[in-house]
């Protein structure tokens, strides 16, 4: 049996353990560090008990072969799986270290928390739920000690896949003794029972009862006996159609519970749009809810941050030609929707390409016509262009088209409004457009060189929405 301690070295040196972390029916976790890059990791491995096992051996090639399938996925919400190791006969799961707090934790230290941004987070993990099912596994454990909240960002993490398993809908399959009183459905009790996505759904039910109420649900086994008492019992602030969903979702049996977590985000009010919020690349829940309550300045920045964030140019702060033309269309049309839906029809990158095209334009810049578009989408006053801090109107009164507003300088997007400005001010006009310094003379108006610039590279995304038929 192998117990690893702070400082022990693993790898031949390669990583160095610093802490431990926590573990529970399945496996521990610590915390290493990589020495030669100094980066953070978690690696899991199966704990004492499992050790001891006669079977475990043939634990261990479970173990792994489910590390190499989720190292295959990939998704905002869910922990990375790097690599798995192996440590004189003990193999490890090396892992994303997420730097948070827990949900069991947030809701210990901070109480009941508001059904809006309890559902954010269980909206986020649901998806990610969806997709471990669309890849055939269920996790099977999901609780709020296994869900971490980024420090930064508030972004909820699914972790522990230690009890993960694959399914085929419709087969009884063993069950493991392993699971978490209150958050477990029946099945999880039994020594046979039907693989389903349900299994997780009630779960995700639970987590949500506990996220609102502080409290820990009933165990199932015990609900043979005593009624669940309705979340809205012990916070009398939780919706009816919430208070609802919860009852269903944790229907005590499967075949009358909420069969996919599609179905239990549609009764939260959380699914039903079909615009695709996460995708392999990012999260957009941030962008929806900033849309929703009509912060459209805020909002136009963070498109460009999610824009930058799938380019992978957050530290240049620019988009460049060829990162447009190979721009996702999966996010191009999450973001189009998004704004489309939340303006009633007015703002998008879609309604701006229709407006450009209906003046006449095509990927080659035309001054006039650009100048056109400027006039027709409020981005132009007075036969002058306006830039990021100049644009005033935050509001649907705006002209069709006004938003989303970015501002492009040289060859690359800086971004939105009076940021842009600020970046634009600071780099040499000449290097911004391309142009060597001594090809302007004293006094030029350089002004018109950045329009023009900024215009061009407007038309490669319009060419992108029409490429990706927006």
């Amino acid at each position: 049996m192998q117990t690893w301690t702070p400082n022990q070295p693993l790898q031949n040196g390669r990583f160095i353990i610093q802490k431990y972390l926590g573990g529970g029916g399945y496996g521990v976790t610590y915390r290493v560090i990589e020495k030669h890059t100094s980066k953070i990791f978690a690696i899991k491995t199966l704990n004492s008990h499992r050790q001891n096992e006669p079977d475990f051996q043939q634990l261990q090639v479970k173990f792994v072969n489910e590390a190499l399938r989720l190292a295959q996925c990939s998704h905002p919400h869910i922990v990375k799986v790097h690599e798995v190791i192996e440590e004189l006969g003990l193999w490890g799961m090396v892992m994303e270290y997420v730097d948070g707090v827990s949900l069991w934790q947030y809701v210990q230290e901070g109480g009941q928390l508001p059904e809006d941004e309890a559902l954010r987070y269980i909206d986020q993990i649901g998806q990610a739920l969806e997709y471990v099912h669309e890849k055939g596994f269920l996790h099977r454990d999901v609780k709020p000690e296994n869900i971490i909240l980024r420090q930064r960002t508030q972004s909820a993490v699914l972790i522990d896949f230690g009890l993960t398993r694959e399914f085929t809908v419709g087969r009884t399959g063993s069950m493991t003794n392993a699971k978490t009183e209150g958050y477990a459905p029946i099945e999880q009790y039994e020594r046979r029972g039907n693989f389903a996505p349900c299994t997780d759904v009630y779960a995700l039910a639970a987590t949500l009862y506990h996220l609102l109420t502080a409290e820990v649900p009933f165990p199932a086994n015990f609900r043979k006996y005593a009624q669940l008492p309705p979340p809205k019992q012990f916070n009398p602030r939780i919706s009816d159609r919430v208070n609802e969903a919860i009852l269903k979702g944790m229907a005590l049996e499967a075949q009358d519970r909420v069969q996919t977590v599609r179905e239990f985000r549609e009764l939260l009010g959380l699914a039903g749009d079909h615009i695709k919020l996460v995708t392999t690349r990012i999260d957009y829940t941030q962008l929806r809810d900033l849309l929703a309550a009509g912060k459209w300045r805020e909002a136009d920045q963070e498109t460009l941050r999610v824009m930058l964030a799938v380019a992978g140019t957050e530290k240049s702060y620019r988009l460049y030609e060829e990162h447009i033309d190979n721009f996702p269309c999966e996010d191009l049309r999450t973001i189009d929707q998004l704004w489309a839906k939340y303006s009633n029809g007015r703002f998008g990158f879609s309604v701006q390409k229709r407006i450009y095209q209906s003046l006449g334009g095509t990927r080659q810049y035309d001054r006039k016509i650009w100048e056109a578009f400027g006039d027709a989408v409020g981005w132009r006053k007075g036969g002058d262009w306006l830039f990021g801090s100049e644009m005033v109107t935050f509001d649907l009164n705006a002209l069709r088209g006004h938003r989303p507003h970015y501002s492009w300088g040289g060859r690359g997007l800086l971004c939105s409004d009076g940021e842009g400005d600020r970046i634009l001010k600071e780099i040499p006009w000449w290097r911004k457009v391309g142009v060597e310094e001594n090809k302007f003379p004293n006094g030029i108006d350089i002004g018109p060189y950045v329009v023009k610039v900024r215009g061009q590279l407007s038309l490669v995304l319009f060419s992108r929405v029409e490429a990706c038929r927006l």
